[in-house]
């Protein structure tokens, strides 16, 4: 057999089935086209070897890594613009999928692992997307500046090893040499905003302000609870509101959220975190698409009508992967037993995938607690607002909860969440009394875990409070068993994998960030900032640059983020692009100095504090 290295690349017809049943005629017409003017010629410009068509997809090989993916990004820009002004139904949209390995030849044919792992990297990517193996990313890292989401190791269909997967970053335009995306930031500088205007959106932008110094302790190893890879995987939809009052959608997506933490308790599956199911919300999104996307087997869909007392829910399971219904079932309740509703769809769904329960498991969906009516649409009219996470409405959030726990003083849920509020104020320095902050947030968090120990926000909103009382060790393992009661809990692993970082064990926390982005494909920017961190202090400072990027260009008002940058910029001898990012910086939070900074940090390694300043002085920040 002749084998030899090769890059392939695979592209497949998004709906083909679906176009050609609308319009067969026209819709080979179209693919016809879109081969001769733009995937040809793109191959001829880029030396790529068509292999052969396989009816709507592609294979083809390159002996360069570089124009393969240069390739692949030019053929996308010109089907996105052939697109444009065109209808839905006529548009001929590409999945792409790129891996670099060794090949068998066969003829003129080629075959191996090397190009099945290409074919099931096409079937991860988005509509008009790129997904890469790691080996791809590895080799045309800093020769081209493309943007890439890392979407951590995946399990691809009849592969042995999970593979590395990067998503090449929607819009991506081609061009050469190490920069990144600094220049494009540049074209809209924070400059001209006054420093009062640019704290105030500092603050709203959530969670962007980080714990301060806590005592360097001896951290044991943690043990996470152990999983299988193999789990049926889930993600919930939004539900609809079918209560003919606008003014109950927060009632319905309470009702989601409640069922995505239900459902993420149960240790035999994984479920997609809120926040990555919610961008579909409004939307019609195809169940195999969004499967694709979120990389889950299963997706829930149904609606919730609230009348009066009464809560009715439809609830439909469906295949992601053929888009079949497994079952559809109506639930009818008083508001009074909406929790064993909410159990009563769980145990629908666990029996529905032959999924096994544990005897605690079992426990939590035999609770038979009611709540008042009143006190629990009070709970959820606070998570809406809490939410949003910005300094009014966390304190505005605080408002509800307590007239919930006015109107029933027995509800965890409500002590719970206080607790996560004044958590959430420590975390993200929105009080003038952290020390009252800390202290309230111990109350609830106490009183919450005598009515109810499960309650994943509780250890949560604790590890913060440890932190702040610089009990390391305690702070580690509030998070550990916030994950123990909810493995499927993203937020927690995030924490958790920065905990790590600043503990001197940045490698344990890789895995623990990207188990976290699994869980939340859709993550929020500050795991790319938690991800960035890891891979400083492991020195791999270009990678860290990318996961830095990514999260400053969502949030450009992340003040920690461009404190990152500047450092890791400078150990990567980009003096301009560090001064630059040193300049925003001080936009952002003008009374900045390195000396405080270095009082601040809490690393556990004195190398570890060393590294990041030694950075923030090299990019020319006061000291």
């Amino acid at each position: 057999m002749e084998r030899r290295l090769a890059a392939i690349l695979v592209a497949d017809v998004v709906a083909f089935s679906r176009l050609v049943g609308e319009d067969e005629e026209g819709t080979l017409a179209r693919l016809r086209a879109a081969r001769m003017e733009v995937i040809e010629p793109r191959l001829a410009r880029h030396h790529g070897r068509m292999v052969k068509l396989m009816g709507d997809g592609a294979l083809v090989e390159f002996a360069s890594v570089v124009n393969a993916v240069t390739c692949a990004v030019d053929i996308q820009q010109a089907m996105t613009q052939r697109a444009a002004g065109q209808a839905e139904g006529d548009r001929i949209e590409y999945r792409i999928g790129i891996n670099v390995g060794d090949i068998v030849v066969e003829g003129d044919d080629i075959l191996g692992d090397g190009v099945n792992i290409a074919a099931r990297l096409e079937g991860l990517a988005t509509t008009g997307g790129i997904c890469v193996s790691g080996k791809v990313y590895d080799e045309v890292r800093g020769k081209l500046d493309v943007a890439f989401d890392d979407l951590g190791q995946q399990r691809l269909k009849n592969i042995a090893e999970p593979v590395r997967v990067y998503a090449i970053r929607a819009g991506a335009e081609i061009g050469t040499g190490a920069g990144h995306a600094a220049p494009a930031r540049r074209k809209s500088p924070l400059r001209p905003l006054v420093a009062a205007a640019a704290a105030a959106l500092l603050i709203g932008a959530g969670l962007t302000a980080w714990l301060r110094p806590w005592e360097t302790q001896v951290v044991a190893p943690v043990q996470l609870p152990v999983l299988s890879d193999d789990r049926p995987s889930l993600a919930v939809l939004p539900f609809d509101n079918l209560s003919n009052d606008p003014e109950q959608e927060y009632f319905v997506d309470g009702m989601t959220a409640d069922l995505i933490t239900d459902l993420s308790q149960v240790s035999g599956l994984l479920v997609i975190a809120r926040n990555s199911v919610f961008v579909y919300k409004g939307r019609a999104v195809n169940v195999q698409q969004i499967g694709r996307e979120l990389g889950v087997k299963y997706v829930l869909e149904g609606s919730v009508r609230r009348a009066g007392n009464r809560v009715r829910i439809n609830a439909q399971l469906v295949s992601a992967i053929d888009g079949t219904h497994i079952w559809a079932e109506r639930f009818d309740r008083e508001i009074t037993d909406v929790f064993a509703l909410q159990d009563a769809v769980t145990r629908k769904i666990v029996t529905a995938l032959a999924v096994r329960l544990t005897q605690g498991e079992e426990q939590r969906l035999n609770r038979s607690a009611e709540v008042s009516p009143e006190a629990y649409d009070m709970l959820l009219r606070g998570l809406e607002r809490l939410r949003r996470f910005t300094p009014e409405d966390n304190r505005l959030s605080r408002d509800f909860f307590e007239r919930a726990l006015a109107l029933d003083p027995n509800f965890a849920r409500a002590h719970a969440d206080l607790a996560f509020s004044y958590s959430m104020e420590l975390l993200s320095g929105w009080t003038a009394s952290p020390e009252e902050s800390a202290l309230l947030a111990k109350k609830h968090a106490k009183d919450a875990l005598e009515l109810d120990p499960d309650l994943r926000e509780v250890h949560f909103a604790m590890g913060s409070v440890y932190l702040r009382e610089r009990r390391f060790e305690e702070a580690l393992e509030a998070c550990l068993r916030a994950i123990k009661i909810d493995p499927n809990y993203a937020d927690a692993y995030a924490q958790m994998a920065w905990f790590q970082m600043y503990a001197g064990r940045a490698g344990d926390g890789l895995e623990l960030i990207e188990q976290a982005m699994r869980l939340n494909p859709h993550y929020p920017f500050f795991y790319s900032s938690v991800l960035g961190q890891i891979y400083f202090h492991l020195k791999r400072f270009p990678e860290a640059a990318e996961a830095f990027e990514v999260a400053v260009d969502r949030n450009p008002q992340f003040s920690i983020g461009r404190q990152l940058l500047a450092t890791t910029y400078a150990h990567l001898d980009r003096i301009e692009d560090a001064e630059w990012e040193a300049g925003e910086l001080l936009t952002l939070l003008p009374d900045f100095t390195v000396s405080a900074e270095r009082a601040r940090s809490p690393y556990k390694r004195q190398e570890d504090l060393d590294l990041y300043i030694d950075g923030l002085r090299q990019a020319g920040l006061p000291e």
